[in-house]
């Protein structure tokens, strides 16, 4: 990362800081500034064994624009940064993205105001920050640098300019937006929704996964194959964690997949599993001893496959079950899902923001399987139980009237 300097870009200068004493400097001026914090970050998952982020950027009005690299004095960037920006009105594009990276840095929004969940409510399909920009601000941004490894040292100076923009124009883009909103009465639809990912990550913490997270695993029916994912999984999980890497480098998720389908009994067979990075100075031998020690466990020890919700007598079962053994509830679940999608329509939104595929699930299996009746307020309550927003609740609640219990 370079040292801290000026730098200017095609939408103006920005600041870069890697160090406390930068830091420091970056926090008086925001401190200084007035309005909003349009805040992003850059992250590494693709490369790093976590999501953290490895650079932070800031917009204030009356103060600039800073990129601040927090990598290695993470603990001082946050006693800096937090008394300042913590706890401040947020601009924040896809915030849910963004949010936990910085409750790590120990930074958390006071208000919130999302310009990617704003689109959605105000109707556009496709809300990505450089549609938003451009429809809004009438700038077209420059692309390509999103997917890079944010964790390099130092970043090139294009990929400076291109986080820099990601935040410039964010007070532009929510203001316009606000105004769209109150016009189209939404305006506390989009409020209730930002209070809700701001209660949401205040205490956000993160998800620790294990191997049964990984995709596809319910295609394993053996105990044999569950206990080579596990194997697998933990030990690429632990070199991972010690090289902070991302597991994928180290072995893809289908490749672990894929050996623990094929079961290879000798270290040719292993290399023969597509995708398996047979090339990589002893991959073979070492992955093998790991299979070889699965085959010489005790069986007892092995895994079994984990119970399936379509077996959960507490939640929704999956679709083919659904529509197989419990035919009335998955015609209720149809009729519920147009008659949502109609009501979004009415409210120029998409279906998915009115309520969520899984909570609408969720709740149709509930008032298709508990003793009725079923009046709205009832349905209300269901709702808010299951996390939905009060202006969801007003629109949808009253639809259940249209399915038969």
């Amino acid at each position: 990362m370079p040292d801290t300097s000026r730098h200017t870009s095609g939408s103006g200068a920005y600041t870069v800081a890697t160090s406390p004493e930068e830091y420091e400097r970056a926090a008086a001026a925001l401190a200084a500034g007035r309005g909003p914090f349009a805040i992003d970050t850059e992250r590494a998952s693709a490369y790093r064994y976590d999501d953290r982020a490895f650079l932070v950027q800031i917009f204030r009005r009356g103060a600039g624009t800073f990129l601040l690299a927090p990598e290695g004095h993470r603990d001082d960037f946050e006693s800096i940064l937090a008394p300042v920006v913590g706890g401040g009105d947020w601009i924040v594009h896809a915030a849910p993205e963004d949010l936990p990276s910085l409750s790590e840095l120990g930074l958390y929004p006071g208000t919130l105001f999302d310009t990617a969940l704003a689109g959605r409510i105000a109707g556009f399909d496709k809300p990505n920050l450089a549609a938003m920009v451009e429809e809004f601000c009438g700038v077209a941004l420059e692309k390509g640098h999103g997917r890079e490894d944010w964790s390099e040292v130092p970043l090139p100076a294009e990929w400076l300019d291109y986080a820099a923009e990601d935040v410039i124009y964010l007070n532009e883009l929510a203001e316009a937006q606000a105004e769209l909103l109150a016009a189209t009465d939404k305006l506390e639809i989009a409020d209730e929704e930002f209070a809700f990912i701001v209660a949401e990550y205040a205490e956000w913490e993160p998800t620790v996964k294990t191997w049964r997270d990984l995709k596809g695993i319910a295609q394993l029916k053996s105990r044999t194959s569950l206990a080579v994912a596990r194997a697998l999984w933990e030990e690429r999980d632990a070199e991972a964690r010690d090289r902070d890497k991302s597991p994928s480098q180290i072995l893809p998720n289908k490749v672990v997949l894929a050996v623990a389908k094929a079961l290879p009994r000798s270290p040719r067979d292993l290399g023969a599993v597509p995708g398996f990075p047979q090339r990589r100075r002893g991959a073979v031998q070492r992955w093998f001893k790991v299979l070889q020690s699965v085959y010489d466990s005790d069986p007892s020890t092995w895994p079994t496959r984990k119970r399936r919700a379509d077996d959960d007598e507490t939640g929704p079962p999956g679709k083919s079950a659904w529509q197989r053994h419990h035919p009335d509830s998955w015609e209720a679940l149809q009729a519920m899902r147009s008659a949502v999608a109609y009501s979004a329509a009415q409210l120029e939104m998409q279906a998915e923001v009115l309520l969520t595929p899984a909570t609408l699930r969720e709740a149709v299996w509930t008032v298709t399987n508990e003793p009725g009746p079923w009046s709205t307020h009832r349905v209300a309550v269901l709702l808010r139980s299951l996390g939905a927003r009060e202006w969801q609740i007003a629109e949808v609640a009253p639809l259940f009237g249209l399915i038969e219990v």
